[in-house]
């Protein structure tokens, strides 16, 4: 730590015993000064030389008198004091303007990337994907002129190019440099792709139409057009915006993930708010989720609410509170919202990184209710350990914050009518079990006996392999086989691979195929299922197990493990609940020993299991239906 050095400048007043100088009288021999002569003693002592005059004489030393050296030992004391003062009021300005430069490099660090964000989300200027466009237009010219593609391939290639202006400045950089049969290629795998992914399954959509009315929406200072149509999917009346000035926002491989979805979503959340209010409907709830539309709630209430939409509530539902989307303050102003005014802590100021707004938590300031996924944790656990930086607000707003835990879809996994199983069964009804279980044997290659236990184990790509290894290792010293199997092909690929190197038993079975038929199979035929965690928002493994009467049991699991996230209070789940009295504080070896000693106990917890309720139709949706009345009434 650097102090600063203060000196105060007194002013010098000569002792009581100073006696005054006596005058120096001097007298002048032609023109010159006379003054005393050192003595031979004091002028022999000095020997110095004038730099680059060997025979120059230096100038001797005078002999003075104490009251003069005192004189003079006061006189360098007030220099002294001067050139202190004034080295430390040099140190103070430079110490200023230290600071000064510290504020103006970070004010430059912000502005780089601020235009780094602006350059990635616009991927090049506008004339540059105008340039890129046209040169893959004439391109497909040449190839009809050439015969390389007949006129109707050519007319459907055209639309890809005008419709998708962004995705084709990506994927066709260097346009030039290509032959027309790689450009080809290259066009139609991105055109089969673009049908497979951007487009909508237009089949699961009844009474499919466009609505024959001008709409318009707000963004980026003008007003915009778009195309509705409406239509019906699973009984759900459901309605679809189309851009047409902005169609590339649209039209890519996946939903989300690219470096321009904040405005992507906020051009679609603006949108819908217009389209709203242009048709004359009053909501009583408007439900958004996660980030992704977050940005409605300050749009709501800054914009929208005193235009005819005064009774509508807002209900927010967040899966996931680590993807928050960070932005600049600026980019408000995109969808029409003031950035100074929500610039603020209270408001959408990240709660870390404060010169950035944070959407979710606009989402959660501004919603009525907040619904938080979680199917083991509590309200309390949750703000104070998966936040995710987001906990001063949730605190602030916590009496608004319910937990719902996740379900699993009850119309394609159900053991009683499962269209992938040889045999169904039911809790009246357990010998399609039994048939599941041999028939899944009997694929796999495993010994056909009833009484070995099965385990199968779902792999994902995040799983403990180390953890994994040791548990399947050391359960294999007992009467049991394993089934381990990917969630997806890149999973098989990597993480069974390398579990297959040093787990080599007869006992022990890989799936490297990722089939819906063989996947319901295993849940049918298994009697514990190993997952990675009870959390399982993504697979439901958890639920599904329960469900198909095999025992869900976590990699983690221990003793001490599931009472560190599991609280036995009103905050908690009712599938939280339940587990931790049944197989959440449960090892392998545990379960193990209680099929095995204790039979009839086991097929009662398994039974008791099944007759549970844990589908999205269950708890979910009464928390969320009880969300909805609650701010109803607010």
């Amino acid at each position: 730590m650097k102090a600063a050095l203060i000196s105060t400048a007194i002013p010098w007043q000569p002792p009581p015993h100073h006696k005054p100088l006596k005058p120096l009288c001097c007298s002048k021999v032609n023109g010159a000064s006379s003054s005393p002569s050192p003595s031979p003693s004091s002028s022999s002592q000095i020997n110095f030389r004038l730099q680059g005059s060997e025979n120059a004489e230096l100038p001797q030393p005078r002999i003075q008198s104490g009251e003069a050296k005192e004189t003079d030992v006061w006189r360098l004391f007030r220099e002294a004091q001067k050139n202190i003062l004034h080295l430390n009021q040099h140190r103070l300005k430079a110490v200023e303007d230290l600071n000064k430069t510290n504020s103006e490099k970070q004010l430059l660090i912000d502005k780089i990337e601020q235009l780094e964000r602006e350059k990635q989300a616009s991927v090049g200027k506008p004339q540059d994907r105008l340039s890129s466009c046209w040169e893959v237009l004439l391109r497909i010219d040449s190839m009809v002129l050439t015969r390389m593609i007949a006129a109707g391939e050519a007319s459907d290639l055209r639309r890809l190019v005008t419709d998708h202006k962004m995705s084709l400045a990506e994927v066709f950089d260097g346009t030039l440099q290509k032959t027309d049969a790689e450009l080809l290629a290259e066009l139609r795998h991105f055109f089969a792709r673009s049908r497979r992914y951007s487009s909508l399954d237009l089949d699961e959509i009844q009474g499919l139409q466009e609505i024959e009315a001008e709409s318009f929406s707000y963004f980026n200072g003008q007003l915009h057009g778009n195309r509705i149509w409406t239509g019906v999917v699973y009984g759900i009346g459901v309605t679809l915006i189309q851009p047409l000035e902005y169609s590339e926002f649209f039209n890519r491989e996946k939903v989300y993930g690219y470096s321009d979805d904040f405005e992507r979503f906020t051009y679609f959340s603006r949108a819908s708010l217009d389209y709203i209010v242009k048709c004359g409907k009053q909501p009583d709830v408007i439900h958004i989720h996660n980030w992704e539309t977050a940005i409605i709630g300050p749009l709501f209430w800054d914009i929208f609410a005193n235009q005819g939409l005064e009774g509508t509530r807002i209900l927010l539902t967040c899966h996931d509170l680590n993807s928050q989307c960070l932005e600049h303050p600026d980019k408000l102003a995109l969808c029409g919202l003031d950035p100074s005014s929500l610039h603020r802590p209270d408001r959408l100021q990240d709660n870390t990184k404060s010169h950035l707004v944070n959407i979710l938590k606009g989402g959660v300031v501004y919603s009525n209710n907040v619904v938080i996924m979680s199917s083991v944790l509590s309200k309390g656990r949750v703000i104070h350990t998966l936040s995710h930086g987001l906990d001063p607000t949730l605190n602030i707003h916590k009496n608004k914050l319910v937990v719902s835990p996740c379900g699993f879809d009850n119309s394609a996994w159900d053991p009683s009518k499962d269209s992938f199983l040889p045999r169904n069964f039911n809790v009246e009804d357990m010998e399609g079990k039994a048939v599941c279980k041999a028939a899944l044997q009997q694929h796999l290659g495993l010994s056909e006996h009833a009484s070995t236990i099965l385990i199968g184990c779902i792999v994902s790509e995040d799983v403990d392999l180390e953890k994994m290894r040791a548990v399947i290792m050391k359960a294999c010293k007992s009467d049991v086989q394993f089934i381990i199997m990917g969630t997806s092909k890149l999973s098989s690929i990597h993480n069974l691979g390398s579990l297959q190197e040093t787990l080599k038993d007869e006992q022990v079975k890989f799936v490297n195929e990722c089939d819906a038929a063989i996947t319901h199979l295993v849940f049918a035929g298994s009697d514990i299922i190993l997952c990675q965690s009870f959390h399982d928002p993504v697979l439901q493994v958890p639920l599904k197990a329960l469900k198909y009467g095999a025992a869900p049991i976590a990699l983690n699991s221990s003793h001490d493990n599931f009472r560190n996230f599991a609280e036995h209070d009103y905050e908690t789940t009712n599938f939280s609940r339940f587990i931790s009295s049944t197989f959440g504080n449960m090892s392998i070896s545990e379960v193990l020993d209680e099929m095995k000693n204790h039979p009839s106990k086991w097929k009662r917890k398994i039974l008791d299991a099944m007759e549970m309720d844990f589908s999205w139709d269950a708890e979910c949706c009464d928390v969320h239906c009880s969300a909805y009345t609650a701010i109803k009434k607010s």
